[in-house]
């Protein structure tokens, strides 16, 4: 992914929901995506397939899959065949008045040119693949008929049907239980070893990165801010968001009287601040922040930050 940028265009002006982004996958690596609610996680995730929202458009940069530019012509191709993605909410995802292994075979049968035995059969064994107990009943259930956890399992196996080359997760834990989510992190774990899958994971838990990542990308207001392997970003953080991200995390090794927070509110995308998009609520700000724009600074090896003064960061750690 190279300077993508996405816009939508609303009464008030135009919102960059993505401003810029350059991010890599390595073949059978993982890539974690993290930041705060509506900081362009999901957006970023949907322009890689074309599924934008409504007038929402792709207004720069572009993104190359196994040396393939990706383009209208060539998603129709790609989409649920190389790359398969895991929606974040799989009631809304699935067809309630379809069965669910109809759902699965579906893309076997138009996808890779399968009959209707061999996309059952395939649609089987996915549900095998996935760990849903019974998978001949479980064929024919309706999607209101499962709880979340195996509704979950199905988008999975949907997204897997075309044996695809990477895999998409948006957020594929949410309003899970924790016995429930830590099932599905592990199942994602196991289908990449076993299949040799890449997988881009957003979601705004980092103890969910630190399970299931080796490098993460973190992000910012539309942009990225900081990246690094997972042990590096979460071990040293070299931007001030980043900290202030991994400090709100409650630590059961210490104890402390409150949680800390990040002072203020995001930043508004469609008039962000001048200079670093952080400044307004960033404790280590110098005055030219609020006019210099930082780029993503490489700082040797897979580490990169948009912050000009990380070497003072690292000092009052």
């Amino acid at each position: 992914m190279r300077d993508l940028r996405v816009e939508i265009p609303t009464p008030r002006g135009v919102v960059k929901a993505v401003d810029g982004v350059s991010l890599d996958v390595p073949r059978g690596g993982a890539l974690g995506l993290v930041g705060e609610s509506g900081c362009g996680k999901t957006m970023t995730l949907r322009a890689i397939l074309g599924l934008l929202p409504g007038r929402a458009r792709i207004a720069g940069g572009e993104v190359v899959f196994d040396g393939t530019a990706l383009s209208p012509r060539s998603l129709g191709r790609l989409r649920g065949e190389s790359i398969g993605m895991v929606f974040q909410e799989p009631m809304t995802a699935l067809n309630p008045v379809m069965r669910v292994g109809e759902q699965i075979a579906e893309g076997p049968r138009v996808r890779l040119g399968q009959s209707a035995g061999q996309s059952r059969e395939r649609a089987l064994e996915l549900l095998r693949l996935v760990g849903i107990p019974d998978p001949e009943r479980r064929y024919r259930a309706f999607p209101h008929e499962l709880s979340g956890g195996l509704r979950q399992r199905i988008v999975i196996a949907i997204a897997l049907a075309s044996n695809p080359k990477l895999l998409l997760c948006d957020e594929p834990t949410t309003a899970l239980d924790v016995t429930i989510q830590d099932q599905i992190l592990h199942l994602l774990a196991r289908l990449r070893a076993e299949m040799g899958l890449s997988q881009v994971l957003v979601t705004h838990d980092l103890a969910v990165v630190a399970q299931t990542c080796e490098r993460v990308a973190v992000m910012y207001a539309a942009r990225i801010v900081e990246t690094g392997t997972v042990a590096e970003v979460f071990g040293s953080p070299r931007h001030p968001y980043t900290r202030a991200l991994l400090r709100s995390v409650p630590d059961f090794d210490d104890r402390r009287a409150h949680l800390e927070s990040i002072a203020g509110m995001p930043p508004d995308l469609i008039e962000p601040p001048t200079g670093c998009r952080f400044h307004p609520r960033c404790e280590l700000a110098h005055p030219d922040c609020t006019t210099v724009d930082p780029p993503l600074k490489p700082l040797g090896g897979d580490r990169a930050t948009a912050c000009r003064y990380h070497e003072e960061l690292m000092q009052r750690a």
